[in-house]
């Protein structure tokens, strides 16, 4: 799936274009022709810039955090793309996915003892890992903990290849399984036994699938703002958002057209099966995901008769984002946060 995110000007450029009186009808398709070409360039400089964003990213990282951390970013696998093309007779299933984790390690750690990890997994529909989350990591490294943030597939910054490889709530939730697979393996210091993820918007929908799928792997989890329900979803926002998921790089059909492929990628509809400890928060004055998800998935863990904490503010200021901004309020919600995962993963 290719985004159209043409800039304001550019979009009238275009428009334009198309209005242009043309000497003929025979002259329309080369019109056509030539504003299709111009998205095509306008979609490849898009890419291009996202690459450009993502390598100041990284720069930013080591800047704003190489005071308190030993900052890294590996290169690591997850399942194999089924939407890829055999190339050279050799088939997808051969071909595991290559993507890119961030690893945070607080400065100082006493690597010949066992420390206690964090999965952080971005939010967002072709999201990645941004600068956006320095104050959050270095209030997790503060504690003591090894912070994981992957840039599971279907991230922007890597690529068109990588940015069609997305798999809402299915493949990119295995991703960052694999991520936290990864560090147990290849860092000696990384407690495997005390593994945390937290997530916030997509990333709360991806914790939510990861500890529900593989409640071995994790001690706590943290749902902020989560996307619990895409059937609901899809239902009370925009049609433009519908059509990404319908689009044939996406889930490929609409909810109308295929409900149980947007169950299966739904928290709610899977509440039952919930073992690990979680804490949700959500705001009433949520524009982007409506206060609704969270109600939905609150009651659904109720009627499985399952034990959690969870906390509905009241039009929190900051809405979406109120407790991952800067604000005296926000840090007052993460330190709740915080006490939680330290209950469950200890010192």
């Amino acid at each position: 799936m290719r985004r159209r995110t043409a800039s304001f000007p550019v979009s009238l450029a275009l428009l334009g274009l198309a209005l242009l009186p043309g000497p003929s009808r025979a002259a329309e398709p080369a019109a056509e022709d030539r504003i299709k070409a111009l998205e095509s360039k306008i979609d490849d400089l898009e890419l291009e810039l996202d690459q450009v964003r993502k390598s100041n990213d990284d720069v930013l990282f080591w800047l704003r955090l190489s005071d308190v951390a030993e900052v890294d970013k590996v290169s690591i696998v997850g399942p194999p793309n089924p939407k890829g093309k055999e190339r050279y007779g050799i088939a997808n299933s051969r071909h595991p996915l290559r993507f890119a984790q961030y690893v945070f390690v607080p400065k100082g750690l006493d690597r010949a003892k066992k420390h206690p990890v964090v999965v952080l997994p971005h939010g967002g529909v072709h999201g990645d890992f941004t600068t956006y989350h320095v104050h959050i990591v270095r209030e997790m490294l503060a504690k003591g903990w090894v912070v994981l943030a992957p840039d599971y597939r279907g991230s922007t910054g890597y690529g068109e290849s990588f940015l069609d490889a997305i798999d809402y709530g299915g493949l990119e939730v295995d991703d960052v399984v694999a991520g936290l697979d990864w560090a147990v393996s290849e860092l000696p210091f990384v407690d495997g036994s005390r593994a945390a993820i937290a997530g916030w918007s997509h990333g709360g929908l991806i914790a939510l699938l990861a500890v529900i799928q593989h409640p071995e792997k994790f001690r706590a989890c943290y749902a902020g703002v989560p996307v619990t329900d895409l059937v609901t979803r899809l239902g009370y926002h925009e049609q433009s958002y519908e059509d990404i998921f319908a689009g044939k790089n996406h889930v490929g059909k609409k909810v109308v057209e295929d409900v149980d492929a947007y169950r299966k990628r739904s928290p709610v509809y899977w509440a039952s099966k919930l073992k690990t400890p979680l804490l949700l928060h959500a705001t009433t004055n949520d524009r982007d995901v409506n206060v609704i998800e969270a109600e939905n998935m609150i009651a659904a863990l109720k009627a499985a008769g399952k034990s959690f904490e969870s906390k509905i503010y009241e039009d929190a200021p900051g809405g979406h984002s109120f407790n991952r901004i800067d604000t005296r309020y926000a840090k007052e919600s993460r330190k709740e946060i915080w006490a939680f995962l330290e209950k469950h993963l200890g010192k």
